[in-house]
């Protein structure tokens, strides 16, 4: 199963790579198809271990199918392409969906409030301080803030503060390396793999007492 689900995700990721391509922001061939078969791999692994809820499953995979390709392009470019911020919405949605169907209505509810919350907030924060975050980090906000709802309310405050770490952390990176990363990311760092970093870990493991681990 897990060989399965590795070859599915590198399917996901090519086609990620593609639309990448199509949009101008191509990223050497490889990288797209081996990290996506690497961590749909560990979300098959994982979900193998006794206990987890196939009803869930759907996120964790559907998370990580659009969360490649845009950290990427955001790690290379500074920019996280509206094709694939706005097909997050859909995507994620509808397994949420799947989710919502069988874990309950209220599971949904909080992720509707979830994204709204989230998208609200960092478009405030934008409109603050508009150096702090790009169009498309507030844009990605919304469906990373579904998938931290649908596990429970204290996610989006762990999701929120796991982004900033990842963030700071990459200005560290930054520091340190001046000569490769300075020039790339002269505009300002990249905001949205942290975002996507936190929705992927709280999808793939999920708060104790949250519905995804009944």
């Amino acid at each position: 199963m897990i060989l399965l689900f590795a070859v599915a995700g590198l399917v996901t990721g090519l086609a990620g790579r593609r639309v990448l391509r199509a949009v101008g922001a191509e990223v050497p061939p490889g990288w797209c198809e081996a990290v996506s078969a690497v961590l749909w791999a560990l979300v098959a692994w994982r979900w193998s271990a006794p206990g987890r809820p196939g009803w869930w499953l759907p996120v964790p995979l559907s998370v990580t199918a659009v969360a490649v390709p845009l950290a990427m392009a955001d790690f290379r470019y500074l920019r996280l392409p509206n094709v694939l911020t706005a097909a997050a919405y859909p995507v994620v949605g509808a397994a949420i969906g799947v989710a919502a169907s069988q874990g309950g209505a209220a599971l949904g509810v909080r992720a509707v409030a979830g994204a709204v919350v989230f998208a609200v907030v960092h478009a405030l924060v934008r409109r603050c301080a508009p150096g702090s975050l790009g169009a498309g980090d507030v844009k990605l906000a919304g469906s990373v803030g579904a998938v931290l709802g649908a596990v429970g309310w204290a996610s989006l405050v762990v999701g929120a503060c796991v982004a900033a770490v990842v963030t700071v952390v990459l200005a560290v990176v930054r520091a340190f390396s001046a000569r490769t990363l300075g020039e790339r990311w002269r505009g300002g760092l990249p905001h949205g793999p942290g975002l996507l970093v936190a929705a992927w870990i709280v999808a793939v493991f999920p708060a104790a007492g949250s519905v995804p681990g009944r």
